[in-house]
């Protein structure tokens, strides 16, 4: 007997919608079909749409930025998650040096992540690596990661990595089957001047450094056959150039994530009154850049949010850029937005493109055997309210969306219930395992 069987539902399978009931069993799906077999439990949705849980790829919940930490623990940051029909969240160890500092900041995260209420994953994240990168790595996979981070700025604060250990976690990437993320900045065209207000953040972190910085990484990964994810890419002129010098490795060894912000916002926005509440790294672009995003959209792999969420006071008490936290949220309302502008070419780059990236094999889509992560969702206008989380801002609070997220499943288990939030318990998602050579 089946523990829950959702019936009378479009269901997202492959790029379509088919009507299609779904058998729950022991967190799995178990049946996909027209008949109603028995079950514990039935949820009638009425016509309204199923689509795979979401995945976020890029979170920082209880970042700690130095002053002050971002609003949303995991708790509150996965709870606001449910709210918008993400299941998994991938989170980042803190910046470490070597192995063993990996292995430290790998469990001292995982307790943090412990109230997590979906699932959740880490990235290894590194930074003026000291130690033997090959045992880095090993490392990295021991403990069910395949993804590590890097910077190519923030020399400032010690968390830069250079050209040339960049170039061989690429060819490691290649040989033990990881991806190399990269935070794309030219560290030497950022402007650290301690006079600068959040009105100068655009020009102070320039699209050019961005762009110069992110083909210059490609044409690493083109060289050694490396496996690189770029992470928020602001700029459709950064995107329009890959595509242009770069598109044979698009998707196969090259893979590249951009964030809502960047679709809905230009950089004039951080010269209004409240611009400061607009401001993160790398920062808003130009409506040209903007709207080459758009056009490009078709070249991106995966859509992230770069959650980090401060409250209102802890924009405003802040007169100048330096000190200013950097992040805002936006976990909640990122798939309601994205399919406002793209409709249902989103959902892939959203959930089963990202589970296949980061080697989540039965986080891959609506399919027997894999984990029962769905959310249901129904057109029902409505305007983005204030998130659930613990930030008290949105920066897209009334925005006109079309869709709303009525229910969220984690492996079978509501954790949003018609509207209704369910207290639960995520576990820790590891990679699947690859042969080490």
């Amino acid at each position: 007997m089946l523990d829950l069987l959702i019936t009378n539902g479009f269901v997202y399978i492959g790029d379509k919608f088919y009507p299609q009931n779904i058998g729950i069993k022991e967190g799995r799906i178990a049946y996909l079909g027209l008949d109603k077999p028995e079950a514990k439990e039935i949820y009638d949705i009425n016509n309204k749409k199923v689509i795979p849980g979401l995945i976020d790829p890029h979170v920082h919940f209880e970042l700690n930025c130095g002053t002050i930490t971002s609003v949303d623990d995991f708790y509150y940051g996965s709870k606001s998650a449910a709210y918008g029909g993400v299941t998994t969240i991938i989170d980042f160890l803190d910046p470490t040096r070597n192995a063993a500092e990996l292995e430290k900041s790998f469990y001292e995260r995982k307790k943090l992540a412990e109230k997590c209420n979906v699932d959740y994953h880490f990235h290894a994240c590194i930074r003026e690596p000291d130690g033997d990168l090959k045992e880095y790595v090993l490392k990295m996979k021991e403990l069910g990661m395949n993804t590590i981070k890097l910077f190519t700025t923030y020399s400032e604060t010690h968390r830069r990595t250079y050209d040339k250990d960049i170039k061989k976690l690429l060819r490691l990437s290649k040989r033990y089957h990881f991806l190399v993320l990269a935070h794309i900045e030219n560290d030497e065209m950022i402007n650290r001047d301690e006079n600068l207000t959040y009105k100068d953040l655009a020009e102070a972190r320039s699209s050019e450094a961005e762009t110069s910085e992110a083909l210059k990484l490609c044409k690493y990964a083109a060289q050694t056959g490396g496996n690189l994810y770029m992470v928020h890419c602001s700029s459709g002129r950064t995107l329009d150039e890959i595509v242009k010098k770069y598109k044979s490795h698009l998707g196969k060894n090259i893979f590249i994530e951009s964030c809502p912000q960047y679709f809905f916002f230009n950089k004039d926005i951080l010269q209004t009154e409240q611009g400061y509440l607009y401001t993160f790294a790398p920062p808003l672009r130009s409506e040209e850049e903007r709207k080459l995003l758009i056009s490009n959209f078709k070249y991106l792999s995966a859509i992230g949010t770069d959650h980090c969420s401060f409250n209102f006071e802890d924009k405003q008490c802040h007169t100048k850029l330096k000190g200013m936290p950097l992040g805002v949220g936006g976990i909640e309302s990122s798939y309601v937005l994205m399919n406002e502008m793209f409709g249902d070419e989103v959902i892939a780059k959203m959930s089963t493109n990202i589970a296949k990236i980061e080697d989540f094999s039965l986080k891959t889509g609506i399919k027997i055997g894999n984990y029962a992560d769905l959310v249901v969702v129904s057109y029902a206008p409505n305007s983005i309210g204030k998130p659930h989380g613990r930030a008290n801002y949105s920066i897209y609070e009334n925005m006109k969306v079309s869709l709303k997220v009525e229910s969220t499943l984690v492996r079978g288990r509501f954790v949003l219930k018609d509207g209704e939030f369910i207290e639960g318990k995520g576990e820790l998602i590891d990679a699947d395992k690859q042969v080490i050579l």
